[in-house]
């Protein structure tokens, strides 16, 4: 019922994608949205994996990869860690990502980016980057490193698709046509490196007050919503002989 379901989505909301090549003609940074451990690494917490996921594997190992590439040749990388205050919930999930917890921390194969130098990180206490960003004295780090680096496109990774690396997409689009984070120009959204989690109504059913949330049709949702908003979306990313 669900594959079919699914499949029934994807031919009444299709969604188009292309591929990129990435090369220095045109500056882009790499984003990544909360690739940490609460929410990609087994066991991790309340918002984790209960068991090895092949979609959030996938999503971690391109997230490293492009990680590597993009540190490899100096180019800008920004990456969101969710991270909360025990005393303020974030209401309607179960406390996660408490900040200066492990579930806060990137995923192991990512903690390099902590003692990087071509790396931001930006913890964030809210679902959505963009206001996760915003600094006590009204500056927002994301802005500022877009302008700073002169990023004329980003591209987008990470978790969940339909929920933070979507409502971070929404915001950065219209910021973007405001004229708030000249000189970017495209957003990019890599989906075979973005993933959701898995919550099947069967499951949903016996936990109070929890919504169904099947994996692949929350993905394809999340991201035919980020296309219709004006993201573009590659399932394919390469680099150019740099």
């Amino acid at each position: 019922m669900v594959s079919a379901t699914i499949d029934l989505l994807k031919k009444e909301l299709p969604v188009e994608e292309g591929s990129l090549v990435l090369s220095k003609d045109v500056k882009t940074g790499l984003v990544l949205v909360d690739v940490v451990n609460g929410f990609c690494s087994v066991g991790a917490g309340n918002l984790a994996p209960v068991k090895p996921d092949k979609q959030i594997s996938y999503m971690v190992k391109e997230s490293a990869r492009l990680a590597k590439l993009f540190c490899g040749e100096k180019w800008p990388v920004f990456a969101f860690l969710d991270s909360h205050h025990p005393d303020i919930p974030e209401p309607p999930y179960p406390p996660h990502c408490i900040a200066g917890t492990d579930e806060a921390r990137l995923i192991p194969d990512l903690q390099w980016l902590e003692n990087e130098a071509n790396a931001t990180l930006k913890c964030k206490d809210c679902i959505d980057g963009f206001l996760g960003s915003v600094e006590k004295d009204g500056s927002n780090v994301f802005v500022d490193w877009v302008k700073k680096n002169q990023i004329k496109a980003i591209l987008v990774v990470g978790i969940c698709t339909d929920i933070c690396v979507l409502d971070f997409v929404c915001s950065t689009l219209s910021a973007r046509n405001r004229r708030m984070l000249t000189p970017l120009k495209d957003v990019i959204v890599y989906s075979g490196a973005c993933a959701t989690f898995d919550l099947p109504v069967h499951v949903a059913k016996d936990i109070n007050g929890a919504l169904a949330h099947p994996q692949d049709l929350m993905h394809h949702i999340g991201l035919y919503i980020a296309k219709g908003r004006g993201a573009r979306l590659v399932s394919e990313v390469s680099f150019a002989a740099l």
